[in-house]
């Protein structure tokens, strides 16, 4: 069994209480900027890299392959390093300028893809790199590895259901692969089959939430599933945008712009949900991912 200070730090990360302008339910929301890498997907970056380990399928002399619109890829380039393997990535080519430095830091290959065709498109060409050279890559193919929605099955869910001391009643989160949804949702209800699982979705498929994707309009992942649904929010990006900075300016919380969207649809959420209620969201990444958006300014 592996082992290493950083993957062993992976989850177990803090749940924070959020304060709003609200007579409703209580929202709290973990802090997955706590992560090693800086965001929630280490999670789902480990679990894919230690099952293909464990499986033999990832060998050193492969390189690690995937389309990632960031997060994800900074995850598995900080643990390719740290295992000891190549890390090659596709990558929508207008991807903010601070992931590329940081995958570039870790000495990740950016294999750049048409920003027209945003994460279907590094998804279809990383899929076409694996087809055509199988002996080259390990595709851990986020969008249809088990393993990413399992992380939150057996993590970050768990971790939920004990630091609420099992007082969740809802959870509510965007969705990129839908992983962290999808893995949370379908163990809260079976902890609790009253648990209220909704997802949260850009109100449009132009947005400026960097890592959330529209389902209807996008390539959906295999293990994506509607039957966790209790309900939609859908968010405005310019919502999610004011939120990101009162969260900084008025709760200290320094969080990408998908945390924003996940605590204002909490909020939507909690202001229709009586005070003995309690709702749980995801704070995905830190700002420091997005210093170069003139939201900031």
């Amino acid at each position: 069994m592996l082992s290493s200070t950083i993957l062993d730090d992976v989850g177990n990360t803090p749940l924070i209480p959020i304060r709003y302008h609200g007579n409703g339910a209580k929202i709290f929301a973990k802090a997955e900027f706590a992560n090693p890498s800086g965001s929630v997907k280490d999670r789902a970056a480990k679990a894919m890299l230690l099952r293909g380990i464990q499986s033999d399928q990832l060998t050193k002399d492969k390189t690690i392959l995937d389309a990632t619109s960031g997060n994800t890829g900074i995850a598995l380039a900080m643990f390719g390093t740290i295992l000891g393997y190549c890390v090659a990535l596709c990558l929508p080519s207008n991807a903010n300028r601070e992931r590329k430095r940081v995958l570039r830091a870790y000495g990740a290959e950016i294999i750049p893809t048409n920003p027209l065709e945003s994460s279907d498109g590094a998804l279809l060409k990383a899929k076409q790199l694996a087809a055509e050279n199988p002996d080259k890559y390990f595709y851990t193919d986020q969008y249809n590895n088990d393993e990413n929605w399992k992380a939150h099955y057996n993590g970050t869910a768990l971790e939920i259901w004990e630091q609420t001391e099992r007082r969740i009643t809802h959870f509510i989160a965007g969705m990129g692969t839908s992983g962290t949804f999808i893995g949370t949702a379908r163990r809260l209800k079976k902890l609790n089959p009253l648990i209220k699982t909704v997802p949260m979705q850009p109100a449009s498929p132009l947005h400026g939430l960097e890592g959330m994707r529209r389902q209807e309009s996008v390539i959906p992942a295999g293990f994506y599933d509607t039957s966790l649904f209790d309900g939609q929010i859908d968010i405005q990006t310019e919502d999610a945008r004011q939120t990101t900075l009162q969260l900084a300016k008025e709760q200290g919380l320094f969080v990408g712009i998908s945390s924003g969207a996940n605590v204002f649809a909490a909020i939507k959420l909690a202001e229709t949900l009586p005070k003995d209620k309690t709702v749980v969201t995801i704070l995905c990444d830190s700002g420091f991912r997005y210093l170069s958006d003139e939201m900031w300014d």
